[in-house]
């Protein structure tokens, strides 16, 4: 039996969830939260084989949350499940650690499918989600990658990445704003990138922590 934990803000797609899971002999809805942190704190009193996550929640978005539970539980698989068009989500959620993403769309079938193929340790994948993948990967080998940064180098790029100017990384890492332009330059040279929104997405795209 897949014991499943929903978390979902919208009580009506719970309880639609669960409903159309009702029939279904190895799949029983064991807990469900409204938000993220309600979500954890389930996550941590319970056992759980599989994580039913929304990817637009309240306070603390979906991406977010996939984060933290891949940090704490990091054997507990998660799925997502969204509105949004796959290739909008489906690659950042997958390098973040989840099993699959599903679209609210998705008929009983394919949901069960995908809750299956994941709460089994497997990752769930549509054809175009497995291509958009592939294509991203190749993009990343071809734009180098942070393994070539130095230990510096990688402070300041994570610092760029999530939204601190030059002099706030020089007061952060005790360098000059010169200095830091140098590391800058260098990791916008093994990146691909060719300023700082392009260096946030580029840590996106590789699914860093704290992005």
């Amino acid at each position: 039996m897949i014991r499943l934990l929903i978390c979902d803000d919208h009580l009506i797609v719970r309880q639609g969830l669960k409903q159309m899971l009702a029939d279904t002999s190895d799949v029983t809805v064991t807990g469900e939260a409204g938000n993220g942190a309600d979500a954890i704190r389930l996550a941590r009193d319970q056992s759980f084989d599989l994580v039913l996550l929304d990817v637009a929640l309240p306070q603390r978005d979906g991406l977010d949350v996939l984060r933290q539970f891949k940090s704490e539980f990091a054997r507990l698989p998660v799925l997502m499940l969204s509105t949004y068009p796959d290739k909008q989500y489906a690659v950042r959620c997958l390098k973040l650690g989840a099993a699959g993403y599903v679209n609210k769309s998705a008929d009983a079938e394919e949901l069960l499918a995908a809750i299956r193929k994941a709460a089994g340790g497997g990752v769930y994948l549509t054809l175009a989600q497995a291509e958009s993948l592939a294509a991203s990967l190749s993009g990343a080998e071809q734009q180098g990658s942070v393994e070539t940064l130095s230990r510096r180098e990688y402070q300041v790029f994570q610092l760029i990445a999530a939204g601190h100017s030059v002099a706030n990384i020089a007061e952060q890492l005790s360098l000059s704003p010169n200095t830091v332009s140098t590391y800058r330059a260098r990791v916008c040279e093994k990146t691909g990138a060719r300023n700082d929104v392009e260096i946030a997405l580029y840590a996106v795209r590789q699914g860093l922590q704290g992005v």
